[in-house]
């Protein structure tokens, strides 16, 4: 594919690599359950390969691009579409619309981290889920047995999380040098209060502190030893296991307990 010179061209170090399978932006589309009423982010939209394809299936798309250049080609090219928005912005400093929303997107890969925790940790009332394009590695991690980061377990709580497959650098104009990968995230049914969040991901911290301990030791710092005992047998829980191999069920529950059982002054803060 050639670009004219006068056109912005992606820059390696600014994590633009243009997505320009249309095999593959399909199939994100596709793997996100996009309806016709849905509201979809496109975050990092670039050229605005995805958005094009977004706009024939759902009700209103937001592109979200922080280069001067890209986003001024944005509203040029969609300037006669009525259900796209195009923001000039980085996405960190997004306000993200009062409304269910679901995302699909060729995230940079500089600021996924960011990405994910304002999408299901700060917005988790209102995110639906989709599919992002991201680093292989990041993306592995999201989906690993063993949990080490509290966000991470947070996430798998309200989400399912689903590494698809990974994809050719050819899929990318420039080719990244990194592995990519396409990510599904499907909303859950939680019995944890949205409300609940900030304290919930303060007992999951608590416990990681120290990923090495078993589950023992770990819920000994917040339950007394006959409530350990007792969660055990409630949940099927390996009290030998390390306290990273909890399954998301498993946090949710030991969380639950928790507000059950222990008094509230000795909550993780």
């Amino acid at each position: 594919m050639l670009i004219n010179d006068k056109k912005k061209l992606p820059v390696r170090f600014t994590d633009q690599h243009f997505t320009i399978d249309k095999v593959l932006i399909k199939d994100a589309i596709k793997q996100a359950n996009i309806t016709q009423q849905d509201t979809v982010l496109d975050i990092g939209a670039g050229k605005g390969f995805i958005t094009v394809h977004l706009l024939k299936n759902v009700n209103k798309v937001v592109a979200i691009e922080n280069d001067l250049v890209l986003y001024k080609h944005l509203c040029k090219r969609f300037n006669n579409a009525q259900n796209v928005q195009v923001v000039g912005c980085d996405f960190r400093k997004f306000t993200v619309p009062l409304l269910p929303f679901k995302v699909v997107s060729n995230i940079p890969y500089g600021i996924t981290s960011d990405i994910f925790r304002i999408l299901m940790f700060d917005n988790v009332e209102l995110f639906l889920g989709g599919s992002i394009v991201l680093q292989s590695e990041p993306a592995k991690k999201l989906v690993s047995s063993k949990v080490y980061n509290p966000y991470t377990v947070f996430y798998h709580t309200f989400y399912d999380l689903e590494f698809l497959y990974e994809i050719s650098p050819g899929s990318f104009l420039p080719p990244p040098t990194v592995k990519s990968a396409l990510l599904k995230i499907k909303r859950k049914q939680s019995s944890i209060d949205f409300e609940l969040k900030v304290k919930y991901l303060a007992f999951i911290s608590c416990l990681l502190q120290k990923p090495d301990l078993s589950v023992r030791t770990a819920l000994k710092s917040i339950f007394r030893k006959s409530q350990v005992r007792s969660i055990s047998e409630k949940f099927g829980i390996n009290l030998n296991a390390q306290i990273v191999c909890l399954s998301p069920s498993q946090w949710k529950n030991c969380f639950l307990e928790m507000l059950e059982v222990v008094p509230e002054k000795f909550h993780p803060s």
